[in-house]
């Protein structure tokens, strides 16, 4: 077995995997939309609430710690979406030109609509976990900003 055969099978193992985590990252990221728009009715109507809970033992690092640990997963999710959907989309390529030069164009249009199945989902992941993580980096450093005010620190 030639060396490029042996990736192309490897790549084809992959193509399952990719795909589940481009699903279960559509997930996550309609999931955080729900949970950042329920959070956005509790702060609408009480305009004191807060998300970080701040212990006064905490010291100004450790709420920022904080604030990067909750907001990582969305980060993340915006990141390496369209990563995985470009592979979803890459992997089956391969094949699908195959059947296309055999002259079997209706199994490479099946596959062609399974691979851009794939990245249009990942990159829906990747813009909803965009706009969750901008609105909640937000959120939480207006609420630093505001323990930093209650303990006068001004730097």
């Amino acid at each position: 077995m030639s060396m490029e055969t042996g990736f192309a099978q490897v790549a084809q193992w992959l193509l399952w995997p990719v795909m589940a985590l481009v699903g279960l990252s559509f997930l996550y990221a309609l999931w955080s939309a729900g949970a950042t728009g329920m959070e956005a009715v509790q702060r609408w109507r009480r305009p004191a609430w807060r998300a970080l809970r701040v212990v006064p033992e905490d010291s100004l690092e450790e709420l920022e710690l904080r604030i990067v640990r909750q907001i990582e997963p969305v980060r993340l999710l915006s990141r390496l979406s369209p990563m995985l959907g470009l592979i979803a989309t890459m992997i089956p390529l391969g094949p699908a030109l195959q059947s296309v030069a055999a002259g079997q164009g209706q199994q490479a249009l099946a596959v062609f609509s399974g691979a851009f199945s794939g990245v249009v989902l990942a990159l829906a992941a990747a813009s909803i976990g965009l706009v969750v993580y901008s609105v909640r980096r937000r959120w939480l450093l207006a609420e630093l900003l505001e323990v930093r005010r209650e303990r006068g620190v001004t730097a």
